[in-house]
């Protein structure tokens, strides 16, 4: 079983996943992967934007490194870009999203291009179009604490939760 963990940056899905690791709430076979880490670590880019201020990452090495890897949660903001059985989309409000971005920093260009983002569901609307309705499970964090977020992705591990993309819209931001 591969679970994909993936929504806009600000989201809550990195802090999520370490919880559900740290609550050892996952079968013992499971592993928990922070796929930020991996490409940063193995250096899987092909280069660097200067204006997003970001590694371009190197799909295909991405995909290679995760190839064979099986009863494993990977995180990241790309995540549904890879091959999983489930695929979570965390949610966040865009004008939460844009707070939680500000704690971290980041500019203000950046914080509006995610709010507008998250507002246009384009994570999900990739993870939709990639693995198909009924594997993508959408959870709206925006009022949920992480360990409740993790108590979801469990459920959705599980499989005590059903498919639910498209039942998250932020559209009134807009």
């Amino acid at each position: 079983m591969r679970v994909a963990v993936t929504g806009t940056p600000g989201t809550g899905k990195t802090t999520a996943v370490e919880r559900l690791a740290a609550a050892g709430d996952l079968d013992e076979s499971m592993s928990v992967v922070h796929l930020n880490d991996v490409i940063d670590r193995e250096s899987l880019t092909t280069g660097y934007d200067e204006e997003r201020e970001s590694a371009i990452v190197d799909f295909e090495a991405v995909s290679e490194w995760l190839a064979g890897r099986e009863n494993v949660v990977f995180e990241s903001h790309l995540a549904h870009h890879f091959d999983a059985d489930r695929v979570v989309v965390c949610r966040c409000h865009p004008e939460t999203l844009e707070e939680r971005l500000a704690q971290r920093d980041k500019q203000a260009e950046s914080r509006a291009e995610n709010a507008e983002s998250e507002a246009l569901d384009v994570v999900l609307t990739e993870a939709v179009e990639t693995h198909g309705t009924d594997r993508v499970y959408e959870i709206a964090t925006t009022d949920l604490s992480p360990e409740a977020v993790a108590r979801e992705i469990t459920a959705v591990v599980d499989g005590r939760r059903e498919p639910s993309a498209g039942t998250v819209s932020y559209t009134e931001y807009l």
